[in-house]
């Protein structure tokens, strides 16, 4: 049985990718909120009023969302080409207690996103 790493990288990457794309967005629709919220306080108040600005608790999920994603390191082509010339050498073993391990991780750690 093989495995196409790239396959499995393309799709890890992809999924990055939309979360950093609907991240972005997000902050876009903010800051054009902001700013035409500014725009209505500043043609409707009087000179008492102060600005303030409030984040729906999504936009700040958006937003720690993204700073994790930016801070989220690239695949590691090096370790990606020595796995597969492992694999179609027969030379790759897989250890299952270490995978399952390795699996509930990562499912913490997307759980900790989401």
């Amino acid at each position: 049985m093989t495995i196409d790493m790239n396959k499995l990288a393309g799709t890890h990457r992809q999924q990055l990718d939309n979360l950093k794309m609907k991240s972005q967005n997000a902050d876009q629709n903010i800051k054009q909120q902001t700013v035409q919220s500014q725009a209505q306080t500043q043609s409707s108040s009087s000179p008492q009023a102060k600005d303030s600005v409030t984040l729906t608790q999504q936009a700040q999920q958006l937003h720690k969302i993204n700073d994790k994603l930016t801070n989220t390191s690239s695949i590691n082509q090096e370790k990606v080409e020595s796995i597969r010339k492992a694999i179609e050498a027969g030379e790759y073993k897989v250890d299952p207690q270490k995978l399952a391990q390795n699996l509930a991780k990562f499912e913490g750690e997307l759980a900790k996103i989401f």
